[in-house]
This record gives structure tokens, C-alpha cells and sequence, in this order.
């Protein structure tokens, strides 16, 4: 058996960001590095499996945007075929699925209603040219320089309009054109319900809503069917097989498809409706595009090997799709969140992928009418309406509220409920502004100048930001209070070439509340941490204020611990101090149980880019795990396997060995490591690493693109190896890997080169060992 340790990628978060962009030897790693001869075959595999994924869920949802929109039925079909291969082949993010997406429902359909179907393809068209005028400005990142808010408000304005919307469609009748006709029609809806219909939307909600959450071994490999598919198919069929009376799916020839018309009508209202368009397709794809890099960095091997997308280049590709949909009368197309994680998650490598779905959609609505018009609108309009209520996120609620933003939020929401999107967009824009000009603030204090800033701090705000800062006089003592949760390169660079003025004129300049690694605004929109669950801002702890700080050795031990604690205290308790009374008050929730070395050099938050909360740390000597059993255990690291397993339910183990390590010399140097002492009797238990060691020679566990230094370090990887089978012989940790509840992962860390490895299988012809069962391990993705 063999197995391999690869390099995780240096953008991926959670575990995966521990590493550099280098590869071992120290040459740089080109974005696309030509991979060997023997996997070439694999990679158009992972390809061919991952679009015949994403096509299975692109089928019906795009049926049912196209039911939503009141556009026909088989301009869903038409958006999705382009997206899939012309903004697949032309777009700079390489595994983005694009294509009729929900939430350019309500402004389709409000287009539809105000200008007729093939108008509002000509719109689509003409949003198109603007998107490509777009990208040739380069100005896609600047768009991600919105609030996040805004972003959110839109969203929930648009799923909370889809969803009352769908919900006629789902009691058996017809929605108004308006959220509050439709809110003051449900009476009468209601008390006219059609059973059928409703009786087929609940199914469709029950498949879908119960389909992921089905348990154990059986469980995973079901899930393995998308959960929209089989809900749309469950109703179907049950329609089929009952004879139940209700409106179908009716796709007419496509000898009779209408195709892009002029549009007419007043010029400000149709250059709004192509604004209004082009604002929603491109924002939609450029935050789509961001999250799938994400997604994309948490992979390892060969289909990590992408570079990040290009964004101006995203842009033209999705112009240009929605040139050749609206001329082909297709509705508008975006990226689109579920398709673009089906795919990356299906181990997708390249655009092939997204390319293959595209045609598939296109021999299915050429091949496959008979078996579509069998659909239930009902069925349809169910599953557009569980889409919308999950574009109100109470993630994004908590996060704008703990980031004081839920007044742009719930403006956001209410404009684009009520007066439409673009309306709705441009009072939150305003809003987020007048806050952001509201919250900069400059007072004097027995002759010390207080520079407050609240909330978001983006480019909009840095000519007020300017002019509040020199009104600090020169020479005078300054404190820049940072109160907020985002901070992009403009005013981080207008904060920086200030202070550094000031302090060269003779004044100082002290920043409290700062937040060290400042993210770029395309970062500025999702988790900063990984495993989940947004942790908000965490400031300075990846390099905090005296974290890491190198202490003088000339000093006494006592002297370096105090000088450490007053350096915590003073700079990095007042950073901390509120997400730790956070933790105080709901106790700990982590994610992971990380069992690693007790050596000193390894850092475990530093190479995990993890904070307070995130890891439940157990450390020993030479990262052993005994054996269970009253001879072989060892009740302290089987009652913290127990205890992180049983009671703080973690999702993930990883166990991490490291280069140079002193329990591993030692059973090199005496083989029983002198059993006689307590560390000899300790390091019994990695005796089966020696024996695997003796067993499996130079053939055993190796690095990716590089040989082993030394015998020590072969045991070192193969000591990772054995301790993991050690984990999985402990009763909680096989009952959790039973249920599916928990995986286990590898990791190496070689300390001269700060190089992370997560293992991974080593070959096809592998049995499969270690890896055995354990789902997710072929192919270890992002913690988030």
C-alpha cells in the first residue's frame, strides 16, 4: 500500500491555508502545471461525471425560473444550454455553472409583464453589450465593493418575492403581479385550494427537504442523486401513476420558439430595465465567481490546479452569454450558486465540465419533451419556492446585525419587495452611505484627537475619511478608533499613507480595534473563517498585535512571560476580548479535533489560520494515539477523543505529524525508545510505525514531487498513517465514521519549509487501507 501526502493549496481556508505558493523545491508553481501522461484519462472522467451532475439539477430548475418568470418553458432550457457553453468556454472562472438563475426571476419577470417575452429578450441582449462594456473597463472588482448588506437585502427581496409568488402556483392557482396583490389574494387562495396541486407540492417539499438528511451508509450514497431531481421526478411519477388531474409541463415545438424582438417603450424605463439587469446578472456572477475560488482552493491534487478567476474576464463571458440567450430566446443568464458547488464538489477540473452540462440540456430538450411534459407545474413552482425562502438567509441576518449594517439590510429587502430591484438597490446603496458618513466622527480629548470609525469602511467613504484625518493638526497624538467588519484596499491604503505622513511630521498615530490582514473587497462578502459557520472579523490573530513575537532570550523565563502577557493585554485582549465573551457565554462549538506534536514549533493556530473556538487542540509527544484497551490505552488522549467525538460533536479529526521529530528519532535510536522511563513506555505505542516502516520500506508513504530527506522523516509520514488506524480502532470515532457523521484527515507539516501536506490516497491500484470507508478522502475539499 502506498500513500501520498500533497501540497494543500496556499488560497484555500481552514486547514488548506496553511501553506505557501511555493512548492517544496521553492520554485514557483505555475497556475496550470502540466500534469503526467497517466491522468489524463481520470481528468476527463472527473469532467464527464461532474456535468451529468450539475445537469441533473439544472434540468428541472430551470424549468421551473422559466415557470416563475412566465416566460416559455423552453427559455429556461435555452438560458441554461448557453450559460453552460458560452460562458463556460469564454468566462474566467473555469468551473462557474451559469444560467437562468432565481434570483433574475423577478426582474424577468417583471420585464415580461411590461414589455411582452420577445422584448425582454432584446433587453437580455442589450444587458449583454452593457456587461461586455463592462468587463472591457475592468471594473468587476470595484463591483464587489458594494455592502455586503446591500447584497444580501437584494437577495432576500427577491426570494421573499419569489416565494409568495410560487405559493399560488403551489395551491393550485395564479400569482398577481405584484408581492402585496399576491399577499392580499392569499385569502381567497386559500380558501379555493386545490388538492392535487398542493397534495404534489408537498411532496415535492417532503423529497426535497428530506432527501440530504437521509442517514448512515445508505444515506451517503443516495445523496449522491441531486435532492431537486429526485423531488421533481418523485412527483412526477406519483402524478403519473395516480392519475391525478393538474396542470403539466407543456413544451410546444420548437419549430414555433419565439426569438429576440425591438423592444419598445419610454427610453429611461427601458434603459432602467437594462440597467436593472445588467447590475443583478453581473453582481450575481461576480459573487459566484469569488465563492467557487473559494471552494476550488479547499481541493488538493490535481484539481486544485486552477488559477483564481479572472473577474473582467467573467464579466465579458457572461455578456456575452446573454447576447447569444436573449437572441436565441433565452432568458437572462448569471452564475448560479447550487450548480457552480454541484460542480466543484462532483470534482470538476476544468470548463469541459460545465461545457458537457450545456450540451446535455440541449439533447435533453430535443430528446427528452415526452418525458418533461409529465412534470407538474405544481412540482415546478414548489421547488422555485423553497429556492426563494432560502435566499433569506438568517446567516446573513446574524452577520449584518452583529456587523451593524441590518438598517441597510432591511431597506434593501423592503425597496426591492415593494418598489422593485433596482429601486430597492439604489435606497440601500444610499443608505449604506449616509451610515458610512454618519459613523466617521473627530473630537479632541485633554489634547489627544479621537478618529472613530463604525462599520464598513470602503472606498465610498475614504473622501470623508480624507478630510476627518487632517483635521488632526500636526505633531498631535491621534487615536483611530477601527469599530467595523470590513475595510477595503482604498481606505486601508488612505489609513496607511496618512499615518505614515503624520508620524513623519512628528505626530503619532495609534490604531485601536485594528484589523491586521486587511481582505481585498472581493473577500469582503463571505466566512473569513472556515468550517462552516461565519466567524465575522477576528483581528490579529493571523498576525495580531504581539502574536508570534519573537521575546528576547537574554531575559529571564519569568521576565518573557510577563513581557508576553503585557503585550497580550495591551494589544490583542482589546481585539479578542468581545468575540471571547462570545465563547464565554455559548460555550465551545469546534469543528475539528486536532491531534498533533507537542513540539514547540509547531504553531497549531498559525499553520491552521484558526482563532478561539475553532480547534479543540490535543498535543503529546511524537502525536500518538494508544490503542484502546486497559494494557495499550492511555485514558487522557482517549478521554479527549471521547469527549471532542461524544459531547462537542466534531465533524472532523485531523492528525498532524511533522519534519525533525524527537519521538520518532528516538524509536529510530533505541527501537523500544527505552521503556524502562516514562517517555520510553510513552513511545511504545508508536512502535507499529516502526514495524509498518520495516514492512513497507521506500515504497510506503511518500511526498508529492519530491523524494523523502531521511529515514526519519519516512517514519514521520508513516507514523501519521499508522495513528490514524489507532483512531479508528477507538469505539466513538468508529460509530461517528459509521454514521457518517465524521471524517478523519492526514496532515504533515515539514517545519523548515512551512509546508503543509494533507494525505490522500496514493493510486488506483491502492486497497484501500487507511482511507477505507472514510468519505470525502480522495478527495480532501475546504473545511467550509
Amino acid at each position: 500500500m502506498s500513500s501520498a501526502c500533497v501540497p494543500t493549496h496556499p488560497e484555500s481556508p481552514g486547514l488548506a491555508r496553511a501553506t505557501t505558493s511555493r512548492a517544496v523545491n521553492g520554485a514557483d508553481r505555475p497556475p496550470h502545471p502540466p500534469g503526467p501522461p497517466h491522468r489524463r484519462r481520470s481528468v476527463a472522467g472527473a469532467d464527464l461525471s461532474a456535468s451529468v451532475a450539475v445537469f441533473l439539477i439544472a434540468l428541472p430548475l430551470s424549468l421551473g425560473i422559466a415557470l416563475a418568470t412566465g416566460a416559455p418553458l423552453q427559455a429556461g432550457l435555452v438560458a441554461a444550454a448557453v450559460g453552460g457553453l458560452v460562458a463556460g468556454r469564454l468566462g474566467g472562472c473555469p468551473l462557474q455553472v451559469s444560467g437562468p438563475a432565481a434570483g433574475l426571476t423577478v426582474v424577468t419577470a417583471d420585464l415580461i409583464h411590461r414589455y411582452g417575452w420577445r422584448a425582454t429578450c432584446g433587453i437580455t441582449v442589450l444587458a449583454g453589450l452593457a456587461q461586455l462594456g463592462l468587463g472591457c473597463l475592468r471594473v468587476a472588482r470595484t463591483a464587489l465593493a458594494v455592502s455586503p448588506a446591500v447584497v444580501h437585502g437584494m437577495l432576500a427581496g427577491i426570494g421573499i418575492t419569489i416565494a409568495v409568488a410560487q405559493l399560488h402556483i403551489v395551491l393550485g392557482g395564479t400569482p398577481q403581479s405584484s408581492v402585496l396583490a399576491n399577499v392580499r389574494a392569499l385569502p381567497a387562495q386559500l380558501a379555493h385550494l386545490h388538492p392535487a396541486a398542493a397534495t404534489m407540492s408537498a411532496l415535492t417539499l417532503a423529497l426535497l427537504l428530506g432527501w440530504p438528511r437521509i442517514p448512515g451508509r445508505a444515506g451517503r450514497l443516495l445523496r449522491t442523486v441531486p435532492a431537486a431531481l429526485v423531488a421533481v421526478a418523485g412527483a412526477t411519477a406519483t402524478a403519473s401513476l395516480t392519475g391525478l388531474a393538474l396542470p403539466r409541463v407543456d413544451l410546444p415545438s420548437w419549430s414555433s420558439h419565439a426569438l429576440a424582438g425591438l423592444p419598445e417603450g419610454p427610453v429611461l424605463g427601458l434603459v432602467a430595465a437594462v440597467l436593472t439587469t445588467t447590475l443583478v446578472c453581473s453582481v450575481q456572477s461576480l459573487l459566484g465567481a469569488v465563492a467557487v475560488d473559494k471552494l476550488v482552493a479547499g481541493r488538493t491534487g490535481p484539481q486544485s490546479r486552477l488559477g483564481r478567476a479572472d473577474l473582467d474576464r467573467e464579466l465579458l463571458g457572461q455578456g456575452a452569454a446573454n447576447i447569444v440567450s436573449g437572441a436565441l430566446g433565452g432568458l437572462p443568464v448569471a452564475g448560479v450558486a447550487v450548480r457552480s458547488s454541484a460542480n466543484v464538489r462532483s470534482g470538476a477540473v476544468s470548463r469541459n465540465s460545465t461545457m458537457l452540462h450545456g450540451v446535455l440540456v440541449v439533447a435533453a430538450a430535443l430528446l427528452m419533451v415526452p418525458v418533461l411534459d409529465l412534470i407538474p407545474l405544481a412540482s415546478l413552482a414548489a421547488l422555485v419556492m423553497a429556492l426563494g425562502i432560502q435566499m433569506v438567509s438568517l446567516h446573513h441576518i446574524r452577520t449584518v446585525t452583529r456587523h451593524r449594517e441590518v438598517l441597510v439590510y432591511a431597506v434593501t429587502t423592503l425597496g426591492v419587495v415593494l418598489l422593485g430591484v433596482l429601486e430597492g438597490v439604489v435606497l440601500g446603496v444610499a443608505v449604506a452611505v449616509a451610515l458610512a458618513l454618519h459613523r466617521l466622527t473627530h473630537e479632541e480629548k485633554e489634547g489627544v484627537h479621537h478618529v472613530h470609525v463604525r462599520g464598513q469602511l470602503t472606498f465610498l467613504a475614504v473622501p470623508r475619511l480624507s478630510r476627518v484625518l487632517h483635521l488632526v493638526p500636526h505633531g498631535a497624538h491621534a487615536v483611530v478608533e477601527l469599530d467595523g467588519s470590513f475595510m477595503d484596499h482604498a481606505a486601508y491604503e488612505s489609513l496607511r499613507d496618512w499615518r505614515r505622513a503624520h508620524t513623519a511630521r512628528g505626530g503619532s498615530a495609534e490604531l485601536t480595534g485594528c484589523r491586521t490582514g486587511v481582505r481585498a473587497p472581493e473577500y469582503g462578502h463571505g466566512p473569513e473563517y472556515g468550517h462552516g459557520r461565519e466567524r465575522g472579523h477576528r483581528p490579529g490573530l493571523r498576525t495580531g498585535h504581539g502574536f508570534g513575537r519573537r521575546l528576547e532570550r537574554s531575559a529571564g523565563a519569568g521576565d518573557e512571560l510577563a513581557r508576553g502577557i503585557s503585550a497580550f493585554q495591551r494589544d490583542t485582549a482589546p481585539l479578542v476580548r468581545e468575540e471571547l465573551a462570545r465563547l464565554a457565554r455559548e460555550g465551545q462549538r469546534p469543528s475539528q479535533l486536532f491531534l498533533t506534536c507537542a513540539d514547540s514549533r509547531l504553531v497549531t493556530s498559525m499553520i491552521t489560520s484558526s482563532g478561539p473556538g475553532d480547534l479543540f487542540v490535543v498535543r503529546n509527544v511524537g502525536n500518538l494515539v494508544p490503542l484502546p484497551g486497559e494494557e495499550n490505552g492511555d485514558d487522557s488522549v482517549a478521554a479527549a477523543i471521547e469527549y471532542a467525538v461524544d459531547v462537542l460533536k466534531v465533524r472532523s479529526i485531523t492528525l498532524c505529524g511533522h519534519s525533525g521529530c524527537g519521538a520518532m528519532q528516538a524509536l529510530l535510536g533505541s527501537g523500544t525508545g527505552g521503556a524502562a522511563t516514562p517517555l520510553g513506555r510513552w513511545l511504545r505505542h508508536g512502535l507499529p510505525s516502526l514495524a509498518r516502516l520495516a514492512d513497507e520500506g521506500p515504497t510506503g508513504v511518500r511526498l508529492a514531487g519530491r523524494a523523502q530527506a531521511d529515514t526519519v522523516e519516512r517514519l514521520c509520514l508513516t507514523n501519521v498513517v499508522q495513528q490514524l488506524e489507532h483512531l479508528r480502532a477507538h469505539e466513538s470515532v468508529a460509530r461517528a465514521l459509521a454514521a457518517g457523521e465524521l471524517e478523519l484527515h492526514g496532515m504533515y507539516f515539514q517545519v523548515g519549509e512551512a509546508q503543509a501536506y494533507l494525505l490522500s490516497r496514493g493510486g488506483a491500484g491502492e486497497e484501500g487501507g487507511v482511507f477505507q470507508g472514510v468519505p470525502g478522502t480522495e478527495e480532501l475539499s475546504s473545511p467550509a
